[in-house]
């Protein structure tokens, strides 16, 4: 008599046909902690975002606009993760991060480092070109405790107003993993670029090698089309200004842009981009 055992695994433990090992990343800009923001303030919104990184057991997570209140927030709430990134104001704890969070027991920090997005990358505070504000890439060294493969993870947030920014951030962030990346390693770039697919900085990381998750998913992807919401009542149309980009060393197994509401609110002005992957 034959007998099986059927072993149940989370989501982020699933494995592909070639054995690699499956996990959850997520690019979500949160939105500053902004008084003015009224019911949508981010004390209104707080467990709504630790709920989505509970909900889709996210492994990695690049966020964007975070105050240091609300990373002190997160780090509380999210006793299970532990993260890397400076302000980008004085490369310490003023003006916003963009954080890298991680599993602590999935994955370990061997190396990190930022980037400001200028002519002077190194120059902490620097801003580029026609840009309103300083602008920062974190770049995050992960090893997996299962497998001890290593990937390397870009998280970044380009200018508002800056056109000419936005290209040539694109063009130094793809620069900058060419030339950090001598293992030659799976790479992920996240972030909210405020541009469309179909303007300058997406096309110089597609031309440098970067695939957006969304076109290369394995399965359909679910969810809205736009990544904006603007804290209206519903996200606005093909309005995709957040990615998940990988280089061809990954593999996207499964990608989502997710749009719920509590209570008729959305808990940031944009929608969190989830995709699985395995490499």
């Amino acid at each position: 008599m034959l007998r099986f055992i059927i072993i149940l695994l989370p989501a982020s433990l699933v494995t592909t046909a070639s054995g690699a090992e499956a996990i959850n990343v997520m690019s979500f800009n949160i939105r500053y902690d902004n008084p003015r923001d009224g019911l949508n303030n981010w004390r209104f919104r707080k467990a709504q975002v630790v709920g989505i990184f509970k909900d889709h057991n996210i492994d990695i997570a690049g966020l964007q606009e975070v105050l240091h209140g609300q990373l002190s927030n997160l780090k509380k709430q999210l006793p299970g993760y532990a993260c890397t990134g400076v302000g980008r104001d004085d490369g310490k704890k003023s003006g916003e991060y963009s954080p890298v969070f991680y599993q602590a027991d999935r994955f370990e920090l061997t190396r990190h480092k930022t980037i400001w997005l200028s002519p002077t990358p190194e120059k902490i505070g620097s801003k580029g070109w026609d840009a309103a504000l300083p602008r920062i890439a974190t770049f995050a060294w992960l090893k997996s405790r299962t497998s001890e493969q290593s990937l390397l993870v870009v998280n970044t947030h380009f200018d508002h107003r800056g056109k000419i920014a936005r290209r040539n951030s694109a063009a130094l962030i793809a620069q900058w993993v060419k030339q950090l990346n001598e293992r030659q390693l799976p790479v992920v770039v996240m972030g909210d670029l405020n541009c469309l697919p179909d303007a300058a900085p997406y096309g110089e990381l597609a031309a440098a090698g970067f695939r957006d998750g969304l076109k290369i998913t394995r399965s359909k992807h679910t969810g809205p089309t736009g990544t904006w919401n603007g804290f209206g009542d519903q996200v606005e149309k093909d309005r995709r200004i957040d990615f998940v980009f990988v280089n061809k060393r990954v593999e996207v197994l499964e990608h989502q842009i997710d749009s719920r509401m509590l209570n008729g609110r959305f808990p940031s002005d944009h929608c969190p981009v989830i995709a699985k992957i395995a490499w």
